[in-house]
């Protein structure tokens, strides 16, 4: 999983008519309360007509840039994203600009100090428009009146009055506008959409449409359809589906989609089937998303007769509590120009009485019976508050709303949210309750926060020693976010690690990078860009991978200097292994992650919760090597099958080629290799050194031709010699049925562009890996082809094909000896290496000149071609093949404000289990759930409980400055703990067990435990090491085996 920056289309309309990706925005309204119309500072935003290679214009269609937004195409797609037009957003806050960046994410972060007393505006179109070329920014700061409006597709007011609300949002409505209002007010967010009367959702939730095998259809008034039993279908009642490939019942094929109901996991009804021809065998059943209309009620019509998203279900109530209190607060509001004063109890008193005029006045189902005047005071003592990780939250949700409004794509909201993070104040009860003097302003830039918080909390963050891990989308959003709180503003520091460099893919989503930027590290540029927004922050960037390979450099004194750490990661290993660091280390860990609009936080707190590690995911499903090597049935097959193509062809041989000629040993370590292995190592090696050797760009064009007709029509021809078409099973069933699709071989043609394709991808980075001079010339190519006389193949008898990998593993694998003795004596000798510059290519799916994209595509969609599966084009050949993560800045907002909730949570020292939430969201339902985490499960011993925060703490050097033996680690643990030990690890090496023979025992028990260590393991410890780790089997007084923690067992 990852995480993403922004998205970067604005604010107001383009001069373009075309409905491309061209947002527009208006700045913070600074509105006198009361007026009907505000003199918005705005930001309008309109789409260049750049020609090449970005959001062009082509015709009348809009052409994306796929390399800049690759990650957020495979979560909106292509039509969708062409549909994202204008957009104006009215407050430049640091709600407002959170919606304008993502739309397109301090409070003001695009504010600086040197910006005091300028407009807000026109300081952020400077800022704004680096985003994204493709947008062009301009500022507006005239009044928002209605024909303002009527330029917009989409309009969002953020710290807008209520009077102002109401009418834009009776304007949007009778003109077709949709509308969305979003606010926060401390700890507190606010969102309402409008999208009219007859928007149209085009996918409710952004999953790929499922697609099952059929084994039979019944003929009755509702056909029953059963599925192949290799997986369950998946499909829900009311699903629509249609069918392909059905043998029999051929009237299924290409018909309208279908309303289903499902009977089980593998069947499902359908229609009247009982006119249609028999059933024979075979089909596809496949999913179709409908189109489904969503009807809006206008502002002042749904506030009477609310609708409300419940963001957590443990504060059901609390929406229609929070509903009154917002309109208490506009009230608030109207009354004295300004909202009440932070934990003032006078004004929390009087909106108590506001919000209970606001209810008796409702007539519809907004009014609620009691008002909870707890939670109405507290909305009070914070409203003045301004949170970057709420505006980040609220902010991300807000801009998906615009998306959702501009494209069709995803479920809406309907139509109120309401959110609070009330956990984040003080846990006790009525205890610590903030003064107003803890919270007056100080004239900084923190003011919004000391105002919920008070100065305190301030002074706390300003002395965190923090490690984020990771510096991509997640990363980045962190990273702006610890700037805008204040952490490590102070005394503490912001350590930030990630070894890659910036891509251009990167830009969409990873939002302190610029396009100037790509090739830089990305550690470095983000600690260089959160300088920026606030100087006073101390931040350090590393280049480093976290593992063990660099505990010399994040060491015992590293880890036990830092107050926690914020994993940003994208891989589940680094995430598990950052998890045992901070377990071994007590720190707090906190962790998220994003994939497309699904997105999750996991808070992590010594002593009190489970780790991440505690709880897995199941593992990914692979594909059986027999369905890829000769059975396959979906593109995701072939294109893993030109994934492995790539690595055998243009990497492992260089590799194994240019081992065997530097590495003395290499031959010895091959002919060691189980099976058959020895055998195909070499073979691959003397076909690189010898056999297929090029020494010229027509030598690399034969190859490619050759092994084209060797994948695409010699091996096919053999499949189907030893498996003709009308094959049966021992059953007498046709072979090929179910997942057994029939192939048929390819003719090749240099008229035909896979065809070439294929050779001219192929050629180059054969011609790559032999360090030679490759060519774009197709013409010069077909030439050499025309040339080339291919042997024509003859299927031969005895060739074994496995059927089932059951089958392949069961095989005895014959290894000729005397092959292998012939293939030792013809490679060329170690004195041949000058004469070879072998390179091994990684696979790099980003770079559009490299052919690595190409050749996969051509080589996916050829084998498809064989096994009449439809092929995939370049772009979800990408997503597949590249194991792309889908991702889009809005989810990465919402999480990472998920995360700094959690954050402020743990600088306050919150120690009971219930303040702290982890959380779930897919904006695309859009589903929010939140949790209290699990706690650490206990374990016992004796008496004694513990959990994997325990651990057994020795002191390896004793009083006398000798280092403790192991008869005296076993005596201690008898006499202190009265626990037998009967097994000794550390790490993979067993250090003593009970079994053990005497001789060696005996041996063992007389020497310090770090010498046995060192010994066993045969490595020497590193001065940076302190203490090792190990683990005990133990038995206990009644001789019962007990389970017990590990042992910390100091060095120095």
């Amino acid at each position: 999983k990852e995480g993403g920056g922004s998205w970067r289309v604005l604010y107001s309309r383009s001069m373009s008519s075309s409905p491309l990706s061209k947002k527009r925005r208006v700045s913070d309204s600074e509105t006198k309360t009361g007026s009907h119309c505000s003199s918005s500072n705005s930001v309008r935003t309109e789409l260049s007509h750049t020609p090449t290679n970005g959001m062009a214009k082509n015709g009348n269609d809009a052409e994306i840039d796929e390399g800049l937004y690759s990650r957020q195409l495979y979560v909106l797609g292509h039509d969708a994203m062409k549909h994202i037009s204008n957009v104006l957003v009215s407050g430049l806050r640091g709600l407002g600009v959170e919606i304008n960046v993502l739309s397109l994410s301090c409070l003001q972060f695009y504010l600086r100090e040197e910006d005091l007393g300028k407009n807000r505006a026109e300081v952020s179109r400077i800022r704004l428009a680096e985003l994204n070329s493709y947008v062009p920014v301009v500022a507006y700061t005239g009044v928002l009146i209605d024909d303002y409006l009527t330029q917009f597709q989409v309009v969002v007011l953020t710290n807008s009055p209520l009077e102002e609300q109401q009418r834009v949002g009776d304007f949007c409505h009778s003109n077709g506008i949709k509308l969305v209002i979003a606010d926060t007010r401390g700890l507190f967010g606010q969102l309402f959409c409008d999208f009219g009367e007859e928007m149209l959702v085009i996918d409710t939730n952004g999953e790929q449409p499922l697609s099952a095998m059929i084994s039979m259809i019944t003929k009755d008034a509702s056909g029953v359809v059963t599925c192949l039993d290799e997986a369950r279908h998946g499909f829900e009642s009311g699903d629509f589906v249609t069918f392909t490939e059905v043998q029999g019942m051929t009237e299924l094929n290409g018909c309208q989609p279908v309303e289903i109901k499902t009977l089980g996991p593998y069947t499902f009804s359908i229609c009247d089937t009982t006119g249609f021809s028999d059933y024979v065998r075979g089909g596809i059943v496949s999913q179709v998303k409908m189109p489904q209309k969503v009807v809006f009620k206008p502002l002042t019509a749904s506030m009477a007769e609310p609708e409300f998203v419940l963001t957590d279900f443990a504060k059901f109530e609390r929406p229609g509590q929070l509903h009154l209190g917002f309109q208490a607060l506009h009230s608030y509001q109207r009354k004295h120009s300004r909202l009440p004063k932070p934990w003032c109890q006078a004004d929390g008193e009087e909106l108590v009485s506001l919000a209970k005029e606001v209810n008796s006045g409702q007539t519809g189902s907004a009014k609620v019976d009691e008002l909870d005047d707890k939670l109405i005071k507290k909305l009070a003592f914070v409203s003045a508050g301004d949170l970057a990780p709420l505006n980040a939250f609220i902010g991300g949700l807000a801009a998906q709303e615009v998306l959702k409004a501009c494209t069709g794509k995803f479920m809406p909201i309907m139509q109120w949210l309401y959110f609070d993070a009330l956990e984040c104040l003080s846990e006790e009860e009525g205890g610590a309750m903030l003064t107003e003097e803890d919270c007056a302003p100080r004239n900084s830039r923190y003011d919004g926060q000391i105002a919920v918080f008070g100065s305190q909390l301030q002074e706390e963050l300003a002395k965190q020693r923090y490690f984020l891990v990771g510096a991509g989308a997640i990363g980045c959003e962190l990273l702006k976010n610890f700037a805008m709180i204040g952490l490590a503003s102070g005394e503490g520091e912001v350590i930030v690690t990630d070894m890659d460099t910036i891509e251009k893919s990167n830009l969409n989503r990873q939002f302190l990078f610029r396009p100037w930027d790509v090739t830089k590290m990305k550690s470095e540029t983000a600690a260089a860009a959160v300088k920026q927004m606030n100087p006073s922050i101390r931040i350090t960037g590393h280049q480093n991978r976290v593992g063990p390979d660099t505990e010399r450099v994040y060491d015992d004194d590293f880890f036990e200097s830092l107050h926690g750490v914020a994993n940003a990661l994208d891989n589940v290993d680094a995430r598990m292994y950052m998890d045992r660091r901070c377990v071994y280390y007590r720190k707090p860990l906190l962790e998220s992650g994003t994939l497309g609009t699904k997105g999750n936080v996991q808070v992590v707190i010594p002593f009190l919760t489970e780790s991440y590690s505690s709880s897995q995911d199941p593992p990914e499903k692979s594909i059986p090597i027999c369905t890829l090597k000769n059975f396959p049935n979906a593109i995701e097959h072939t294109l893993q099958w030109a994934r492995d193509e790539f690595e055998g062809l243009f990497k492992q041989p260089s590799e194994n080629a240019m081992q065997y000629l530097t590495d003395a040993k290499f031959l010895e370590r091959t002919l060691k290799l189980p099976g058959a292995q020895p055998l195909e190592v070499l073979e691959a090696v003397y076909k690189s050194l010898v056999t297929d050797c090029p020494h010229s760009w027509a030598d690399c064009v034969t190859w490619a031709r050759h092994h084209w007709q060797c994948q695409y029509s010699n091996n096919i021809c053999q499949l189907l010699h030893n498996f003709p078409p009308e094959q049966l099973t021992s059953s007498g069933a046709p072979f090929w049925s179910g997942p057994k699709r029939c192939p048929h071989p390819l003719e090749f043609s240099t008229s035909n562009h896979l065809h070439m394709d294929y050779v001219m991808s192929g050629a180059n980075l054969f011609a790559q890996s032999y360090g030679m001079q490759g060519s774009t010339d197709r013409v010069g190519v077909a030439k050499i082809l025309d040339s080339l006389s291919v042997p024509t193949f003859v299927p031969r008898s005895g060739v074994k094909i496995h059927v089932s990998d059951q089958e392949l593993q069961s095989a005895n694998a014959n290894v000729d000896d005397n092959r292998l003795e012939e293939l030792k004596a013809l490679l060329p000798g170690p004195e041949a290496s000058s004469h070879f510059k072998l390179t091994a290519i990684d696979f790099e799916k980003d770079d559009d000149s490299n052919f690595h994209m190409d050749f996969i595509v051509a080589a996916s969609n050829l084998r498809a071609e064989n096994y009449h599966i439809p092929p995939a084009d370049r772009h979800k050949s990408k997503l597949i093949a590249g194991k792309i993560i889908p991702a889009i800045a809005t989810t990465t907002s919402a999480v990472v404000g998920l995360v700094c909730l959690e954050l402020i949570k743990i600088v306050q020292g919150h120690k009971k289990v219930e303040s702290f939430k982890n959380g779930f969201m897919n904006l695309a339902l859009p589903f929010f759930t939140f949790s209290e985490p699990i706690s650490a499960p206990s374990h016992k011993y004796y008496e004694i409980d513990w959990s994997l925060w325990d651990r057994f703490e020795v002191k390896g050097l004793q009083a006398n400055g000798e280092e403790m033996t192991l008869r005296q680690f076993l005596d201690y643990f008898k006499n202190e703990h009265q626990l037998e030990i009967t097994m000794l690890s550390q790490g993979v090496s067993m250090l003593y067990s009970f079994f053990m023979p005497a001789a060696k025992l005996k041996e063992r028990l007389l020497l310090p435990m770090t010498e046995i260590v060192t010994k066993v393991s045969k490595k020497k410890l590193g001065k940076h090491v302190k203490a090792l780790v190990f683990e005990l089997c133990c038995n206990d007084l009644t001789d019962e085996d007990v389970e017990v923690p590990y042992v910390r067992y100091t060095i120095r």
